[in-house]
């Protein structure tokens, strides 16, 4: 009831330097700042513990499978495989300071704080399958070489004891759609806030014009790119 009462007396507060991505002939990634601020009572906290703030953005969701290749001779072959559902095809975590400083590994899994650990479906977050690990690894990988899975410690910066700014960096290749930022605040391994706003990446000009055509006629939009490469 104690925790319950410090959790319910903070109010967190954001706002998104924009929420709306447009991709151009010219996109080259974007930038977007975000702003927060958290009181209690109209005033500035000021608590034993030191103030620690996750920021969290999830993009469209995606199945994705990943496959494990194993040498038979001179071959390499696909041996095993994991398919996840569901999984962002964006994924940056940015928070004040590293994870360990933070709290262990089991309060890290239980809050879902960090690239692997919003991967692992809630169910299965304090399990230690070496399996499990071993794809979950690799996704985040594979994914961080194109920079769409990143994991930024110091990423949120503390302008005032009670206002912070972090910047979500989006490169080219990341997905259009709507992406979710998730803010929460800790302190003394204790959630005290927590919201969330979203914004979202889309395709305009002759971009937006080619993607509608192809999925409008797949066929022709086929016939056609196969003629101007011939």
């Amino acid at each position: 009831l104690l925790m319950s009462g410090r959790a319910s007396a903070e109010t967190l507060i954001t706002s998104l330097s924009t929420h709306r991505v447009l991709i151009g002939s010219n996109y080259t990634g974007a930038q977007i700042g975000l702003f927060g601020a958290f009181e209690r009572d109209g005033r500035t906290i000021a608590r034993a513990d030191p103030h620690d703030v996750v920021v969290t953005v999830l993009g469209p969701r995606r199945n994705m499978l990943v496959r494990e290749k194993e040498r038979q001779g001179p071959l390499w072959l696909n041996s095993d495989r994991r398919r996840f559902g569901e999984a962002p095809a964006f994924l940056a975590v940015m928070t004040t300071r590293p994870l360990q400083e933070m709290g262990s590994e089991e309060d890290a899994r239980r809050m879902r704080i960090g690239l692997r650990n919003q991967l692992v479906p809630p169910e299965a977050a304090m399990s230690f399958d070496v399996g499990e690990t071993r794809f979950t690894d690799a996704l985040i990988r594979i994914k961080a070489a194109d920079n769409l899975y990143q994991q930024v410690e110091r990423g949120v910066t503390f302008l005032t004891p009670g206002v912070f700014r972090a910047s979500i960096v989006l490169p080219a290749v990341a997905p259009t759609g709507a992406y979710d930022v998730v803010v929460e605040l800790f302190s003394g391994g204790v959630s005290l806030a927590r919201e969330q706003t979203n914004f979202e990446v889309v395709q305009i000009g002759f971009e937006q014009q080619v993607a509608q055509v192809a999925r409008s006629w797949p066929l022709s939009y086929g016939l056609v790119t196969a003629m101007l490469a011939l």
